[in-house]
């Protein structure tokens, strides 16, 4: 037993954390094939992308191998797995991947430019300019490009996936990443800003100009995404409400009346926003709208708020309504039991608070721009 022990500390030195052998230096990997991997010391991935045409160098290097010390123990093959991620016609000699930077000089965008923009960069010490293409799979080369392009998304998108090139419903949006879209309603799909180009405003850009894109689509209803994340959210609350804020329906007078069906109408038909992130945007230009100062004002904003909150609650009444016709005086108790008033309020207000606190950030940022 005491041999065993010795033995399985011995190979306990060859479990190495992927995450800090990948040397991409641009975060951490999300979908990760090997969290831990086991069988090497010293492990290093080496994973490098030339920023324009996105070639690519792949090593994995390492000062020993389980193999080499111990018969009949394998080490896991973190190579073959990597490279069912990127696709063919990679480098693995560097000198090989250092040449490939005379062609970087040619390297033109893919597609058609959309929008130009600058940012200071506090670095630099100068403005910087950036471009949104729209590309699509007729442009010579771009096949290949997306190929390289779309491993970015396995690195940092949990759960992400590849799309089918061959569907030709997907429109793509460059910009250090692709941005696939579908018809009635549109979604947006993925959404990724590299780690060193995040906090600049790039996904404001980003996302304004593919919304405006679409706006003046016969064939979109409106414009939404798939299981949006909260950073997500943020960025969509600050885009829409930057937008909005000028339409006549939601000047402060028609904001202080509440929530009508000319806002629905008129956002959804100039901006293909949908009622659920119009009401959200409503109840953030009515926040900017109110004297919270002012108790009257501030109690209106509050109850408004606060009755659309009561939704999920108010269904619970109502599924309370029908048991009592049909459950028996035990289990209705038992049902009971569950519902707390006095928790509900107390929620209700937490929840409250916390909206508040996020439409304040919003409007914060939008007196910025």
């Amino acid at each position: 037993m005491a041999g065993l022990n010795a033995v399985e500390k011995k190979l306990a030195e060859y479990k190495c954390n992927t995450n800090e052998a990948i040397k991409l230096k641009l975060g951490k990997m999300f979908n990760n094939p090997f969290e831990i991997a086991f069988g090497y010391k010293g492990l290093k991935i080496l994973l490098c992308y030339i920023a324009g045409n996105l070639s690519t160098l792949f090593r994995v290097e390492y000062a020993s191998k389980v193999n080499e010390n111990f018969d009949c123990v394998e080490a896991d093959d973190l190579e073959s797995k990597i490279r069912e991620i990127i696709p063919p016609g990679f480098c693995t000699n560097t000198d090989d991947f250092v040449s490939l930077l005379e062609k970087e000089v040619n390297f033109k965008p893919f597609g058609t430019l959309l929008h130009t923009y600058s940012v200071h960069n506090e670095e630099a010490g100068e403005d910087i300019t950036y471009q949104i293409y729209k590309a699509d799979m007729a442009c010579p080369g771009f096949r290949e490009y997306h190929e390289r392009l779309q491993t970015f998304l396995m690195w940092f998108i949990e759960t992400a996936s590849f799309i089918d090139l061959d569907d030709e419903r997907w429109n793509y949006f460059l910009y250090n990443d692709i941005f696939p879209r579908k018809e009635k309603p549109l979604f947006f799909s993925q959404m990724l800003i590299l780690p060193p180009f995040q906090g600049e405003g790039h996904g404001a850009q980003l996302f304004e100009t593919v919304h405006r894109y679409y706006m003046s689509s016969p064939t979109v209803l409106d414009i939404t995404a798939e299981d949006p994340s909260e950073n997500y959210v943020k960025l969509r609350d600050f885009v829409l409400v930057k937008l909005c804020q000028d339409l006549p329906c939601f000047s402060p007078e028609n904001l202080k009346q509440g929530f009508n069906q000319e806002m629905m109408t008129e956002a959804q038909q100039k901006l293909k926003i949908n009622k659920q992130h119009t009401r959200r945007v409503y109840e953030i230009l009515r926040l900017r709208a109110t004297e919270m100062g002012d108790a009257q004002q501030a109690r209106s904003y509050r109850l408004d708020v606060k009755r659309r909150l009561m939704g999920p609650y108010k269904k619970k009444q109502r599924e309370l309504a029908k048991m009592r016709r049909c459950l028996r005086p035990e289990e209705l108790t038992n049902q009971l039991n569950q519902i707390d008033l006095n928790m509900q309020h107390k929620q209700l207000e937490e929840s409250f608070q916390q909206l508040v606190s996020e439409y304040r950030r919003v409007l914060e940022r939008l007196a910025q721009a």
